[in-house]
């Protein structure tokens, strides 16, 4: 098998617990739009975006030091080092969260539920001690187990969520006088959600309990000195990153000029929904990172690693321009997704969102360069750009013209990041992009959607355009693998 199609098929496996894990917050996007009013889904997806900042602290870097490191003869060490370190910073950071609950609530504008800090706490927790026993399936190439368990959890999470939201509350009227009545509290939802979050992690610990028992406090110091001068500039790219990719909806919450603080969530409730139609190009892009990042540390080792990783760009290039069409050319069918129409309103930031998503998983395609030359300060400067033009936008733009400055932001965001990190990678660690080419396809990409706008406004029927759409999209499809013709028959007759 050649290991372009070992990336695939691994890439496949881990794809399908990412897509399962995204499907999440998809498939219920249009429950949750429909029980929940605009400021309740504003309000959880402040929630929501606040913890992978939590995320990013607890894992400090451990994670991706792991693979750097764990790829050499001395795993088991390292897997002990590592996750004694995550645990350790894990007490300390809920601690933290327990402590100063009421203010946190109160900086997130959730100050009417301080008791939401508590149960992210919980959340945050449980999930770092579930992040190196999974770093190690995907180390050991065991995508199957490592989907099995992701999945599992996720049906656990949609099963509570949907008796919490629905059937306890009916269960509760119909029966005040049950002792269950009592636990039952009114206006709780987001609170629901977390806890079906806190299950889902209960239950995956539960499947990992192998991985777990095999830890000894086995700490090697001067191992984990080294790891840690490795991975605390990922602390900096980690906290850019988050700052980029979901601290728009704090801000929105912030500065948008709604007129109340109702509104704001209201704003961000819309928003946030309308991101959720992004969804097809960043299952793509995690389901990528999972497979990617191990095989691309096993593939330095060889003698064609950058002609290989110059293959995977452009592959997942043109996967993203197949995605990026896929919810364009039919964003009229993906809508109904939102079951509440008020939310409609915020379509028009679709195409630039997926367009700034393209952007990010190019960008984290390119970012192998200063991982592998163990440079990963530069991708804390590339990224801290990035959250500079992503604060600045938004603070200057939001009061004016609200989420859509929040989603030109992340336009500008991610494209600023993906070309600073490829010129200067590839003064560093030159791979031999066929750049002309993806650049290309991009633009054909934007070119297909453009003629597309063209007949939505020119045609009202929609049998024709959604023919005419389909049309398009193979046409593309057909073109490019006309174009790989020959590439494509070397990797699948391997």
């Amino acid at each position: 098998m050649s290991s372009i199609k070992k990336l695939a098929s691994q890439t496949a496996w881990y794809g399908l617990s990412s897509i399962a894990a995204r499907f999440i917050s998809y498939l219920l996007t249009p429950y949750l739009t429909l029980k929940l009013t605009e400021a309740a889904y504003g309000e959880q997806a402040i929630v929501y975006s606040f913890i992978p900042f939590l995320n990013v602290i607890v894992t400090h870097g451990m994670e991706t030091a792991y693979f750097r490191f764990g790829s050499k003869d001395n795993e088991e060490k390292i897997y002990h080092t590592s996750s004694f370190s995550m645990i350790i910073v894990t007490g300390l950071v809920v601690a933290c969260l327990l402590i100063w609950g009421g203010p946190i609530s109160n900086l997130l504008q959730i100050n009417l539920h301080p008791e939401y800090i508590k149960l992210v706490a919980w959340v945050v927790a449980l999930d770092a001690l579930t992040t190196i026993p999974f770093s190690r399936l995907r180390l050991e190439g065991r995508p199957k187990k490592y989907a099995f368990i992701k999945v599992g959890g996720i049906l656990i999470n949609i099963l509570a969520t949907y008796v919490l939201i629905s059937i306890l509350p009916n269960y509760t009227q119909a029966h005040p006088e049950n002792f269950i009545a009592k636990f039952y509290i009114k206006g709780f939802e987001v609170g629901y959600i977390l806890i079906a979050n806190v299950l889902q992690n209960v239950f995956v610990l539960l499947l990992l309990q192998k991985e777990i028992r095999s830890l000894r406090f086995n700490i090697d110091f001067k191992l984990w000195s080294q790891m840690m001068m490795y991975a605390l500039p990922l602390i900096l790219v980690g906290f850019g990153g988050m700052i980029n990719e979901t601290m728009d909806r704090i801000m929105i919450g912030w500065w948008a000029n709604g007129g109340s603080e109702e509104a704001n969530k209201s704003l961000v409730g819309i928003y946030s929904a309308c991101y959720k139609l992004a969804i097809l190009i960043t299952i793509s892009i995690q389901a990528f990172r999972m497979g990617a990042e191990p095989f691309f540390f096993k593939q330095a080792e060889s003698d064609n690693a950058q002609k290989t990783y110059a293959r995977v760009m452009k592959f997942f290039v043109i996967t993203l321009c197949i995605m990026f069409l896929g919810v364009v050319l039919f964003l009229d069918i993906w809508k109904e997704f939102i079951r509440n129409p008020k939310m409609y309103e915020g379509l028009r930031v679709v195409p630039i969102l997926l367009m700034a998503n393209m952007f990010l998983g190019v960008y984290y395609n390119l970012s192998i360069w200063y991982k592998l030359s163990n440079k990963t300060m530069a991708g804390a400067w590339i990224t801290l750009l990035g959250a500079f033009i992503t604060i600045a936008i938004n603070y200057l733009l939001i009061p004016r013209y609200g989420y859509m400055a929040s989603a030109w932001a992340t336009f500008l965001c991610y494209g600023t990041m993906m070309v600073v990190s490829y010129k200067w990678g590839q003064k560093v660690y030159y791979i031999p992009y066929a750049t002309k080419k993806l650049i290309a396809y991009f633009i054909i990409a934007l070119l297909i959607y453009s003629i597309n706008l063209l007949i939505l406004w020119i045609s009202s029927n929609k049998a024709f355009n959604y023919l005419f759409a389909s049309i398009l999209l193979i046409g593309f499809i057909a073109f490019v693998a006309r174009i790989e013709k020959k590439e494509l028959k070397t990797i699948f007759n391997k």
